[in-house]
């Protein structure tokens, strides 16, 4: 947070100035303005330090200071402030008020001598300040100059040349400070202060110490104040040491010039740099130099102003030296300097920002003891402190303070508390800030804007976001980088057409788009894998005048890399050098890793030397990447090439280079090597990464040597590394060496420690369940790798039909299943999963799946129609079977000889021996083809109805029709 001078602090402009001085304060002091004073930030924390505050005495309580309006309805409670219509001085009023209420050019030179050229010099100088526009402020100034009686003093030029720097307008700046001459109006201190204070604040801080010089040249001593700017510029720029040189030096009576960095080349012929030069040339041989060097050496004199100590203060704070700003404040209270808020504000926030609290809240304490009023400032320094360790009650607390000690809250106090309640996604409580912000008339900061918006982004209130963003985000009021900000939040969440309609959105007239919101569209069309439309916005940013960064040459060479466009992603990548780009490290990886991971090894040695020749160093990615690629294809000799060319450019060989070679040697079955490898990995810091040891895991399995794979998987398990993979190669490995009860005790092992992750871990696992007959085991893992939302592949179908054949399950059904499913037909993976619930037992789980199709509206085929009347028919729920079996009929299907095999079950179950008497005559007189597993279902029906005889008799009419059709089969065979 910055503390604000009074310089910084905007003038109230509701209240026009007094015609009176206040009390105490000189007619000079009063028309040139009170001095800057310095302000201070937070900064990263040094160590911990004791801030040991010393004991303040108690003060009268000093005059409440006005409060600055920043556009915010004073709270009931304040009395109305009296001095905002109050006339200032007849004329002076009259003259104020016309020059506010009409455009400058309105007024000709008889106009604004009528209204300026009577008035006193006070009232001239209060016109001069009042006017807020640099070219108002210099016409007036040039219709006083050219009255007859106008005495020309250094309160004017004072003015007119804070107004001109200000505005940085140097060439008129120039011009002044040349009629300034003219007229005979020396420079005084109040000048230099201004001088040094515009251009430092302008961020020309060589040319600002430059005016001191020529202070120094002229003769005149700095003064505290004088002093005071040049310090506070010191510090803003970051050159905290020189800023304390200069302050002791002027303490001891010395002006010392040679710590400040004010030598510079400087060709430009009309820079401010050229006009001082000149200015100094000029001043150089005004006086001797020993009498220069007597003026300035006054002897050793102590700061009386309050501003100093600040500006001190502040200065040590940014430098992370606590303990002497500590000091410094301890010696403004020895020194009898009464501190006052912005001193307080200072302190608190280096306290705070350095973890401090206690002290900071102890100095609150200190500002009540001495009766200094804190303003929003102080609050909104607690307010960001406390946000930033989290603390939302703390900051909600002093948010509220700022009312309920009858301020108003600034833009900076609710740019925190939105920040801090969006993090924390209180949406309500958000929206209840922006609602009374809006009832007070306050604008919302545009680096809020994002914030709010992504917080309702991520939550997923589109509705909103898109409700606030018409309201508080269209057409005007927020920069370029902040619509770039709120296209980010969509693009991470994969909302790349919000993104887009955010981008293509309506702008006020004039509006141009920056750099970073083109980077930030084609980055959310490359996470959705619209490459032609990033394309597309990359090829048309120049028609809007506005050209490829490096940024976005690396961004969309990556995003076209990641999808495998390599060749449009290696043309971009010569444009990138022809453009002067020097293409980053990470982008050449990128693009060896697309060429690598399709086998392109020759391409991808072809970037390798791009890369070279670009004057960019491969990395160890590179390396890495590129003796992957090898090792992948089983190429020795080329990884090892390259292994060793790394080694010579003096890259540290770590362990991800190592496990490309043990995997190199693992495809050619080298396990010597590999061991030696993997010895030296041992060997490192750190120890070999589960890859490593999984890749001589599985080099052992490929051998069949169990005891050396065994030893490595042992030491995973005993420290806590063995993944999924590992678990799944051990499995491997007993399965091929027929050591089935080991693999069924590793499955039992990975599936209770939680490893499996993907879908592969589950299917070997499911495999080695199937093959030591443990099917009900399989199934209930299926339901836990479906309720972790992993999609089974089709490695994973192979394994439920295996499961479904050995469950008992007629073959005529797994065929049909198995049929649909390679034909792709709707419901044939849920139909098969469902199968698999019902076979082995799992009723709810059968049902539950059944229900995604069975309750459908939507017509479906018979295999499905006959998985249904399964799943309800074994679990008990016949009812629910045959009203399936009465829709399929409606539907049009007719039943094959699967729905007829699960409805003789469903008909034995409940005893409906009409409905398997039916059947048996549908099968007797052949309207339905003869099938053995018919026979054996309605076989099984009538034992479970307790009609043994119509069994028998079942069984002889099978024997006699399976014996005929056999015959007629050799028959067959026989012509």
């Amino acid at each position: 947070m910055v503390a604000l001078s009074p310089a910084d602090k905007p003038t109230p402009r509701s209240e026009p100035p007094s015609s009176l001085p206040p009390p105490g304060m000189s007619l000079h002091r009063w028309c040139t303005g009170a001095p800057p004073r310095p302000g201070s930030y937070l900064h990263p924390p040094p160590p911990p330090f004791n801030l040991s505050l010393p004991s303040l005495p108690p003060s009268p309580p000093p005059l409440k200071p006005n409060r600055v309006s920043l556009g915010f309805k004073p709270p009931r409670s304040r009395p109305p402030r009296q001095a905002q219509n109050t006339p200032v001085a007849g004329s002076l009023h009259f003259a104020l008020r016309s020059l506010e209420s009409e455009p400058i050019e309105d007024f000709d030179d008889e106009a604004l001598d009528s209204l300026v050229g009577h008035l006193s010099p006070k009232e001239q100088t209060v016109v001069l300040k009042r006017q807020r526009d640099w070219r108002r402020a210099l016409r007036v100034f040039r219709r006083m100059r050219s009255q007859r009686d106008y005495l020309a003093n250094p309160i004017h030029y004072n003015v007119m040349l804070r107004t001109l720097g200000r505005a940085r307008r140097w060439d008129e700046l120039r011009l002044c400070w040349i009629d300034m001459a003219k007229d005979g109006v020396l420079p005084t201190n109040n000048t230099y202060a201004t001088l040094i204070d515009a251009y430092g604040k302008a961020g020309l801080v060589k040319e600002a110490l430059l005016w001191l010089k020529h202070m120094k040249a002229r003769g005149i001593s700095p003064d505290e104040v004088s002093m005071n700017t040049v310090v506070r510029i010191l510090k803003d720029s970051g050159q905290f040491d020189q800023g304390e040189r200069f302050f002791k030096g002027w303490c001891d009576g010395r002006v010392e010039l040679d710590c400040l960095d004010i030598d510079f080349d400087e060709s430009d012929s009309i820079s401010p740099k050229h006009f001082l030069l000149t200015e100094l040339f000029k001043s150089g041989g005004r006086a001797p130099v020993s009498k220069v060097a007597a003026a300035l050496e006054d002897g050793p004199r102590k700061p009386r102003l309050a501003a100093t100590y600040n500006t001190l203060i502040d200065l040590y704070g940014k430098a992370g030296r606590l303990k002497d700003a500590s000091d410094a404040f301890s010696e403004m209270l020895r020194s009898g300097i009464a501190p006052d808020t912005i001193t307080f504000n200072t302190m608190i926030n280096i306290c705070g920002s350095h973890g401090h609290l206690l002290e900071a809240e102890s100095l609150l304490d200190k500002m009540e003891e001495r009766r200094v009023l804190p303003d929003t400032k102080t609050f909104n320094i607690f307010m960001s402190m406390y946000a930033s360790v989290g603390n939302t009650e703390a900051v909600l607390k002093y948010y509220n303070k700022i009312r309920e000690t009858g301020l108003c809250q600034d833009v900076v106090s609710h740019r925190i508390i939105l920040q801090v309640l969006c993090e924390r996604k209180m949406v309500q409580e958000v929206e209840n800030v922006i609602d009374e912000m809006m009832e007070l008339g306050a604008y919302l900061d545009g680096q809020s804007m994002p914030v709010v918006m992504k917080m309702y982004i991520n939550e997923g209130l589109l509705d909103k976001a898109n409700v606030f963003f018409e309201k508080h985000c269209c057409g005007g009021g927020i920069s370029s980088k902040n619509y770039a900000a709120i296209m980010d939040a969509y693009a991470d969440k994969g909302l790349w057409k919000e993104a887009e309609d955010v981008f293509f959105g309506k702008r006020e007239i004039g509006f141009k788009r920056d750099i970073v919101e083109y980077n930030v569209m084609i980055k959310a069309y490359g996470r959705a894998k619209l490459y032609d439309k990033a394309l597309s916005v990359f090829e048309n940013m120049r028609s809007c005048g506005t050209w490829p960064d490096e940024c976005t040459y690396n961004s969309i060479i990556q995003m076209l890399s990641s999808g495998d466009l390599l060749e449009r992603a290696r043309e971009l990548l010569g444009r990138m050098r022809e453009a002067g780009f020097k293409p980053r490290c990470e982008t050449f990886s990128t693009v060896i890793a697309s060429y690598s991971r399709k086998s392109l090894i020759s391409e991808a040695i072809e970037i390798y030397y791009e890369m070279k020749i670009s004057g960019v160093e491969p990395n160890e990615i590179v390396y890495g990447l590129l003796i992957d690629a090898f090792a992948e294809a089983g190429k020795v000799d080329e990884a090892l090439h390259y292994y060793n060319l790394m080694e010579e450019s003096g890259l540290n060989v770590n362990q991800i280079v190592l496990t490309s070679l043990i995997k190199a040697y693992g495809k050619i079955s080298c396990w010597r090597k590999a061991q030696e490898l993997y010895a030296k990995v041992k060997s490192m810091k750190g120890g070999p990464d589960i890859i490593a040891s999984n890749c001589m895991i599985n080099l052992y399995a490929g051998l069949g040597m169990v005891s050396e794979a065994k030893l490595i998987f042992d030491d995973l398990r005993r420290n806590g590394q063995a993944d999924g993979v590992s678990y799944v190669t051990m499995m491997y490995l007993y399965k091929s060496m027929g050591m089935l009860d080991e693999a069924n005790d590793v499955a039992q092992e990975v599936q209770k420690s939680g490893l499996l992750a993907d879908c592969a871990s589950y299917n070997s696992v499911m495999a080695s369940y199937v093959a030591n007959g443990k099917l009900k085991e399989c199934a209930e893992l299926l339901h836990q790798m479906l309720a972790h939302r992993i999609l089974p592949d089709a490695s994973t179908f192979k394994t439920l039909i295996t499961v479904l054949k050995k469950g008992g399950i007629p073959s005529e059904a797994v065929s049909q299943l198995e049929s649909s499913y390679n034909e792709g037909r709707p419901y044939a993976r849920q139909a098969i999963i469902t199968s698999l619930f019902s076979v082995v037992g799992l009723h709810a789980f059968a049902l539950e799946s059944c229900d995604a199709f069975a309750s459908a509206e939507v017509a479906l085929d018979s295999f499905a129609y006959n998985v249904a009347i399964y799943a309800y028919g074994v679990s008990g729920e016949v009812d629910k079977a045959l009203n399936l079996f009465m829709r399929m009929q409606d539907d049009g299907l007719k039943p094959d000889v699967v729905t007829y095999i699960f409805l003789v079950g469903c008909y034995g179950k409940e005893g409906m021996i009409e409905g398997l008497r039916r059947i048996y005559g549908l099968l007797k007189y052949e309207e339905i083809e003869p099938n053995e597993s018919l026979y054996k279902a309605l076989i099984n029906a009538y034992e479970n109805a307790g009609k043994h005889d119509l069994a028998k008799m079942v069984e002889q009419e099978m024997r006699f029709s399976i014996h005929a059709e056999k015959n007629d089969d050799s028959e067959n065979d026989d012509d």
